[in-house]
């Protein structure tokens, strides 16, 4: 146990010295592997992880899911889901906001990223808000906080991760986000609500939109609640796998783009090029985080944790509790993929021995590090914002995402108190 403590501590030191994460993970691994047991054997199962995990059918997933959100935002989808969100919504007191908070839920479902959705939505919400002289801090917190829905709505990113290194099922996992995130959206709205209530001037009322052309709005994102209906339904209703989902969800979102017009001019090639650098990206660190993995289950890090809440005597609740507050207070200086590749692998064994459902444990685990992407001082979402908006301080999103950031919170607490939430939805698919 303690060679894997000298480990976790080195590996630390080199992500603070900025070192690629894939390549600390994978040198730590390897050189831990290799004083436990020897330099032939760590380089052997270094090339066989390596090679068992990429040729991994299950992890086509990955890229088809990649694909399928850069082509849903390169067709301009998010600026109709804020329209059909802002008819209905816009009228009312820090509507513009719940609209904003609507949209990114909606995007999320086609998207499966939390950096672009806060991205796309930045340049579409921001100024219909600012025309309503919105505060600046409430406005972009809506948008930063309505961004980390992006990892959990399906399909995530994050929750294909987390089910290739737990092996549990994936789809099983994106279902079990639904209602969560669902959750997450009405939270977020309860906090606009909490705080235009307090200072209305924060978020004035926009205009109110006649029936008419709401039904018009709601025409001209059929297509888009459609393809999100068709990959998660497919999936729930056991029709297809989820690789085979995310297939057709990438076909889907192809033929819409190009019906569209916007796959011209190179467009389509762009896409699929950082299709294919953001896929190699994850996959480096995926192969260090396995490599990482083997060498802490070699030093018997999980034993040695299971070994100690025994010896405490501490209960399942607690130890759950304990395990939250760690992520979150990785969160404040970890991004989130970073903060799942090095603790999901230590924690999920010592959590499957209290009997707790490890599809449960992902939902709670991927709802943490939404909460970290919000999190000061290292919140992505918070500096994706302030590189797209270079008139707001930092200081101001960081001061407008704490109602929202309280809301996280207390939705992490129900989730943990009634994780039937999570549950009821898997424990209903056809297999």
């Amino acid at each position: 146990m303690m060679e894997s403590l000298i480990g976790f501590g080195v590996l630390l030191f080199l992500a603070f010295l900025r070192m690629p994460l894939g390549l600390a993970l994978g040198i730590v691994g390897g050189v831990g592997f290799a004083v436990l047991a020897s330099e032939r054997a760590a380089i052997a199962n270094a090339a066989r992880l390596v090679i068992d995990s990429g040729q991994k059918y299950e992890l086509s997933v990955l890229p088809m899911f990649i694909l399928m959100g850069l082509l849903v935002e390169r067709g301009g989808m998010a600026r109709e889901l804020y329209r059909a969100a802002y008819v209905f919504l816009g009228h009312r007191r820090g509507g513009l906001a719940m609209s904003t908070i609507a949209a990114c839920g909606m995007f999320s479902a086609i998207c499966g990223s939390s950096l672009a959705t806060a991205a796309t939505m930045s340049k579409v919400s921001m100024p219909e808000m600012r025309r309503y002289k919105y505060d600046d801090s409430l406005a972009t917190a809506s948008i930063a906080a309505g961004g980390t829905l992006g990892i959990l709505i399906p399909p995530s990113v994050m929750l294909v991760i987390y089910g290739f290194l737990t092996e549990q099922s994936v789809g099983r996992l994106f279902i079990a986000g639904v209602l969560p995130g669902l959750l997450g959206i009405l939270f977020y709205i309860l906090a606009v609500v909490f705080i235009v209530s307090r200072k209305p001037a924060l978020g004035p009322a926009g205009g109110r939109t006649e029936w008419g052309d709401r039904l018009l709005a709601l025409r001209d994102v059929w297509t888009t609640l459609g393809l999100f209906t068709f990959v998660i339904g497919g999936i729930y209703a056991g029709m297809f796998t989820p690789t085979e989902a995310a297939g057709m969800g990438a076909a889907g979102a192809l033929a819409i783009a190009w019906r569209r017009g916007a796959l011209k001019d190179g467009a389509l090639f762009q896409v699929l090029r950082e299709t294919a650098v953001t896929t190699a990206k994850l996959f480096f660190i995926l192969f260090g985080a396995l490599i990482f993995s083997n060498f802490v289950n070699r030093a018997g890090l999980p034993d040695g944790l299971i070994g100690i809440v025994n010896a405490f005597d501490l209960s399942p609740l607690g130890v759950i509790l304990i395990i939250l507050l760690i992520y979150v207070v990785l969160g404040c200086v970890f991004e989130s993929l970073s903060m799942i590749l090095l603790t999901v692998p230590i924690f999920t064994p010592l959590v499957a021995s209290l009997g707790f459902d490890l599809i449960w444990f992902g939902i709670l685990v991927v709802v943490v590090t939404e909460i970290s992407l919000i999190t000061p001082p290292i919140g992505l979402n918070v500096f994706v914002l302030k590189g797209m908006l270079k008139d707001v301080s930092v200081g101001t999103i960081f001061k407008g995402v704490t109602p929202f950031w309280i809301a996280d919170i207390l939705r992490l607490i129900l989730l943990v108190m009634v994780p039937s939430i999570a549950l009821i939805l898997p424990s209903m698919m056809m297999n």
